[in-house]
């Protein structure tokens, strides 16, 4: 998949506890919000609603024969493509539980490295994504942590930084590009503790 230059970075803590309140207070801050190992890819058609996220950014575009809407939140994003009658969405999260079923076309983990496409009949539109998953060393990951501030700088990117005591330094990003016929997005996910950096490259595009 081709797209142009950009840096390339070198279960839910939401189960419900038992027992008295104290302990289930320990076990949860004991646990960080984010397990890396569960996140995953799901290619919805059809629209989601935003109470189901934490959103921490916002956008939507008209662009030519199109309508693209991308939601950032924690270590998250969701991107929205509308042409004609189709309406489809990417939603890349370590969410594990209370995800829509209805309208999900397929889900896969994002562990190494995968290609994806799916076209769309008869809409004429297509989706292809690239994923990419790799854990840095401490010092690699705080390079890649700055060079990602920065280029959102550059980009005019969708940007939410955060930190957690069990996490570190996170951060998450989005790099939207628009053409005629198709949009670009790429997408980073930076989770400190582990050094781990999510990257996604998805297009959706129609005739």
């Amino acid at each position: 998949m081709s797209h142009n230059s950009s840096p390339s970075p070198s279960r839910s803590a939401a189960a419900t506890p038992s027992g008295n309140g104290s302990h289930a207070h320990t076990r949860s801050a004991n646990r960080p919000s984010i397990n890396t190992a569960a996140y995953q890819v799901i290619l919805y058609q059809r629209a989601l609603h935003p109470e189901l996220f934490t959103l921490k950014g916002r956008k939507l575009v008209k662009h030519g024969g199109y309508e693209f809407e991308a939601w950032l939140m924690p270590g998250a994003h969701l991107i929205r493509f509308q042409h004609k009658g189709l309406c489809a969405c990417e939603l890349v999260t370590h969410q594990e539980d209370h995800l829509p079923t209805d309208g999900a076309l397929t889900t896969f983990p994002c562990a190494g490295e995968r290609d994806f496409e799916h076209p769309f009949e008869p809409s004429r539109a297509n989706y292809m994504t690239s994923v990419q998953t790799e854990n840095l060393s401490e010092n690699l990951y705080t390079a890649t942590y700055s060079e990602m501030v920065a280029f959102a700088r550059e980009c005019d990117g969708m940007l939410h930084r955060w930190e957690e005591p069990l996490l570190g330094r996170c951060l998450s990003l989005l790099d939207i590009q628009r053409y005629t016929r198709e949009v670009h997005v790429q997408s980073y996910h930076l989770i400190g503790a582990p050094g781990y950096v999510l990257r996604t490259q998805s297009i959706f595009e129609h005739n």
